[in-house]
Order: C-alpha cells, then structure tokens, then sequence
C-alpha cells in the first residue's frame, strides 16, 4: 500500500506541471458545454422566442392571400416580414431583411381559390342531391406558392417549414369551401363565430416526454449537451495520460521497474487512479456549472437526477473507461505527437459514432450497427436515461454492463501491448 500511495504521489505531481495538459482537461470541455448549449438553446426556442423571419411578396390583392398571411403569422414559428414595393429580386430582399425564408404569392391566388372552393361546393350539393350547377368545368388546382429557402437551413427544418406553409394554405381553402358551401346552403354569409367553431374544433394533443419515475422533465437544451460533452471531456484526458505513458515508455521507467522491487501493476493502477479522480472532478465541474451558473447566463439549469448513486457509479465506469484507453493508447504510441494526434482524432470519431454530435436514432446503415462498439455510446444513453427519463440504477444496467465488458477488453488489450514491446 504504501508503494501505490507513493507512485500516486508521484504521478500527481506530474499531471500538475501539465498545465497544457489540465487546460485542455477543464478549460476546453468547459467552454465547449456553455458554447454548444447557449447555440442549441436558440434552436430549443425557435417555436417561442426566436422565430424565423420569413418574408412575404403578396402579389394578390384579394382576401385569400391576406388569410394566408394571417395564418402563417399564426403558426407561432416565423416572423412575418412584408417584401418591400420597390423590390423585385427575391434573394437581394432576402438578403437585406436578413431573412431565412421567402414565399411569392401570385396574383391570381384569392381568384383560383375561390373557384376551386365553388367547384367543391358544387360537387358537394350535386351528392346532398341539392341544386349544384354539375355541368359546370371543374376548377384547376390553385397556383403553387414559391418557397425561397436559404441553403444553410437543415433539411429537417425546411420540411418542417413546408409542412407548415401546407397546413396554412389548407386553413385557407378550407375557410373559403366552408364559406361556399354555407352560402349556397342558406343563401346568406357564414357568420363569424360558427365559422371559427367549425375550423378550430380540433381535438388538442398532449405532449408527454417518456419517464422511468412518472416525473415527467421537459427535455432542454442543458439537459442534452452536459452530459454529452461531460463524457466527451473525460476522454480528453488522453491527451495528458496518453503522453505521460509515452514519455515513461521512452524514458525507461518500465524497464527500471523491473530492477525494482515493485510492479508495474502499481504503476498502473496508480495512474489510474490519479486521472479517474480527474475524470469524477471534470463531471463535478461541468455538472455543478449546469446546475447553478447556467440560470444566471440565460440558460437552462440542469436538473440532476432523483437516483445520485447511479449517477456517481455510471460516472465512475466512463471515466474508468476513459482511462482505460488513454493508457492503451500511450502503451501503442511510439511517441507523444502519435499519442496525442491518433488520441484527439479518435476521440472525434467515437463521439461522432457514439450519438454525442449526431443523434444515434438519426444515423443509418453500418454506422448505426458502430454506435454499440463505441463506449461513448453506452455512456450517453446511461446519463440521458438518468437525466432525461428519470430513470434507475435498475435502468441502465443494461447500458453500464457493455460499457463494463468494453473497459476490460482495454485493460485487456493494453496488457497484451505492454507484453508484446516486453514492458512487463
């Protein structure tokens, strides 16, 4: 016991005049969280506070297009911008109002609106065996809306923008059917309150976030980043641990243990030990920042979870993991620039594999099938089942049991290394 004490006496000594090494432990995951959070906050938001601008060119002087307007406004995600008289050219509009999107409406658009909802009619009085004027020629389907988009805006959000200006443009046919339809009937106009009862008489959703608990937590934008890039800045520790490996490797201090009465075992396990207390100060840090700084910068406060010691535990395994690979990495490396560069671009390419910068439900193909051999993967879905679903340690064994079997296949890995360039 007291060789470890003194060889983690040793190594901690060592990681303080990293200083680079620490700054890019602590500094850098820690600007990224409040970065990538404050960004993806606005995007949380879009339906409330910052909402799209969308700029209108209304070239219809009739009814129809000014309840088009009217009911894009009231989507809740856009704001209206009218296109300025004495502009032609869409994209230059776009470009001085700042605006993401743009719709021209035509000229004839309340015209053929009008006749498509009389021919409705019609149809719908000649099968009520009413008086509809069947000979007439059915109407032709009403002049497509010309949808400008910026071409920085996601696929997803453009869908979603479309889908919308489709419900609006139904709003709109549907009132003036209805009207018709009414008028035809009873030869007198639809009045105001049953026309506003028969078009919004729609059966309300409820939106429920799944829960392990029955608390129910409104997922935000907090919830989602910190635990991410908390794992993300554990496995940075590799760029100190990694090189500390290379440099003992190098040095000699392997080959001198052998003529020491000690074990490498001790070296190890020591270095193990000093950046695992790293990686569970790291998410500390970060998780203590998502708790009380983030409201006073505007942000979400981070709800920890009902279940601490799943937490602590599941923080415990990653950054055991982390760990794991930084010293299996620096055994592999044959000098610190390899460690280094090999260490941060892998890191990227588990996380990007492991769902931390891409949704894992959003990927396809062999990279779908990845995400499992990636340890970043089971961390994650262990702290947003914490996080997210309220759940327990009950509920994510299944996460922290593959993550487990992971780490020893490193441990496992790094002795075979050690073994091969006859370290041990």
């Amino acid at each position: 016991m007291y060789k470890l004490w003194a060889t983690i006496k040793k190594d901690t000594r060592i990681l303080l005049r990293d200083r680079v090494g620490i700054a890019l432990m602590f500094v850098m995951p820690i600007i990224l969280v409040v970065v990538v959070t404050s960004i993806q906050n606005s995007t949380f938001q879009l339906v409330g506070k910052n909402r799209l601008p969308i700029l209108i060119s209304n070239k219809d002087t009739g009814q129809s297009s000014a309840q088009m307007i009217k009911a894009i406004g009231n989507i809740g995600m856009f704001r209206v911008l009218e296109m300025p008289k004495n502009q032609n050219n869409m994209a230059d509009a776009m470009h001085n109002a700042d605006a993401m999107l743009g719709i021209v409406i035509p000229a004839d658009f309340s015209a053929k609106v009008s006749a498509k909802s009389k021919s409705v009619a019609d149809k719908a009085m000649t099968s009520f065996g009413l008086a509809g004027d069947s000979t007439k020629k059915p109407a032709g389907d009403v002049d497509p809306l010309t949808l400008y988009y910026n071409p920085v805006l996601q696929e997803s959000l453009r869908l979603s923008v479309k889908g919308a200006l489709q419900s609006s443009l139904q709003m709109v046919e549907s009132r003036e059917t209805l009207r018709t339809l009414y008028f035809s009937i009873n030869e007198k106009q639809l009045p105001e309150k049953l026309e506003n009862d028969m078009l919004n008489n729609r059966a309300p959703i409820n939106e429920m976030p799944v829960s392990k608990d029955g608390v129910h937590i409104t997922p935000n934008s907090t919830q989602h980043n910190v635990p991410a890039w908390t794992i993300f800045a554990m496995f940075f520790v590799i760029m100190s641990l990694g090189g500390s490996v290379v440099r003992e490797k190098v040095s000699g201090s392997y080959i001198r243990l052998k003529t020491l009465p000690t074990s490498y075992h001790v070296a190890l396990i020591s270095k193990q030990v000093v950046h695992l207390v790293v990686t569970m100060f790291q998410a500390a840090v970060i998780f203590s920042m998502g708790i009380w700084l983030f409201p006073y910068m505007g942000l979400p406060a981070l709800n920890p979870p009902s279940d601490l010691c799943a937490l602590v535990l599941t923080t415990l395994i990653c950054g055991w993991c982390a760990v794991s690979y930084s010293i299996c990495v620096g055994v592999f490396s044959d000098t610190q620039e390899q460690s280094n560069g090999f260490g941060a671009v892998s890191i990227v390419i588990l996380a990007c594999i492991g769902g931390l910068m891409v949704p894992s439900f959003a990927m396809q193909g062999a990279f779908k099938s990845a995400a499992s051999i990636s340890p970043m993967h089971w961390c994650l879905q262990a702290y947003y089942t914490l996080f997210l679903e309220g759940g327990k340690l009950k509920d994510i064994l299944n996460n922290l049991i593959p993550l487990f079997i992971i780490t020893l296949i490193i441990q496992f890995v790094t002795y075979l290394g050690l073994k091969r360039k006859n370290l041990i």
